[in-house]
């Protein structure tokens, strides 16, 4: 079997490729830039930017299925002039490219990785696949109108369409907020997080990839949408002692309540961190339990020493 994926250079699109690989299946990896490190057994074809002219025939042929990890990611910080026209060429009028391409030559199935931000940003109810969607950044917006494109391609042509919505992603080699915390805690610095109540869904990264190898076969993944994540939700604060405890470091954690917490980071400009570290964000996973047989493979405990492991051996 042959597979595309595309962001093969990225953080879950590397693991992907290293995944089926493994598996024995023919990998072709679409990458802006070729990998310092290229993995064995992968063929990388270069591409442009996500977009309305991304011409993907060279990397198309012969493919079987296709795993969409290429996407302009979710940012603290925005540097564009105009961050809604850059999230929907790349998220939305890329991917509807890529699959109307890959359509035509008669692909059958399409693996999309999705996020929960189409859903929103939590609450206190787990989020399930029959809820609305609720996004609440252009982020969100821009994967819950890709998803809608998908679909009327998939109507339209008969492709078989996965669709995918993981929360936050850890594992080997993660970056952004996952990493900072990891350094805070290398480093003995204390937060002041020792005191919130709050619930979150995590996914690790071999979670998600064995979900991923999952839907490339199963007969029951098709035209469907999936949460995925570790089937054990954590406070921000026992996240963090678990973590350190995987790093072999002391949890230094202030208990500040986390409405001090909130109206402080708030005052500071900095909400989305607040609702980050503060808020409850789960979501159901009975569904792919139930219709394709999956359950995690790897507790959150194995995820964090492996996260660990890898941070500590690569001194990040």
């Amino acid at each position: 079997m042959k597979v595309l994926v595309t962001g093969a250079s990225g953080f879950v699109g590397t693991a992907t490729c290293a995944r089926l690989v493994t598996q024995g299946m023919d990998v072709i990896g679409t990458v802006r830039h070729l990998p310092a490190q290229p993995l064995q057994g992968v063929e990388y074809h270069r591409m442009g930017d996500l977009g309305a002219d991304a011409d993907w025939r060279g990397a198309l042929s012969g493919v079987d299925a296709i795993v969409h990890c290429a996407a302009r990611v979710h940012v603290m910080r925005e540097t564009v002039a105009d961050p809604v026209a850059a999230f929907r060429t790349a998220n939305v009028v890329g991917t509807v490219q890529l699959a109307r391409q890959a359509a035509e030559r008669g692909i059958r199935r399409f693996i999309f990785l999705s996020s929960v931000k189409v859903n929103g940003e939590g609450g206190a109810v787990a989020y399930c696949e029959t809820d609305l969607a609720a996004p609440k950044d252009i982020y969100g917006l821009s994967k819950y109108e890709a998803e809608v494109g998908l679909r009327e391609i998939a109507t339209q042509t008969g492709m078989e369409l996965v669709v995918l919505r993981p929360p936050l992603i850890y594992g080997p080699g993660v970056k952004a907020n996952f990493q900072s915390l990891m350094r805070a805690l290398a480093r003995g610095i204390p937060l002041p997080l020792g005191a919130l109540q709050n619930r979150r869904s995590l996914v690790a990264l071999g979670n998600i990839i064995d979900l991923i190898v999952t839907c490339i076969k199963h007969p029951a993944a098709v035209n469907e949408t999936f949460f995925v994540s570790d089937g054990e939700d954590l406070s921000t604060t026992e996240l963090i002692r678990r973590l350190a405890v995987a790093m072999g470091r002391p949890a230094c954690l202030v208990p500040v309540p986390a409405m001090a917490l909130t109206i402080g980071l708030t005052l500071l400009g900095k909400r989305e961190v607040a609702t980050r570290l503060c808020g409850t964000l789960l979501v159901n996973i009975t569904k792919v339990r139930q219709l394709l047989g999956w359950a995690p493979p790897i507790s959150v405990d194995e995820g964090l020493r492996r996260t660990a492991e890898y941070f500590i051996q690569h001194q990040q």
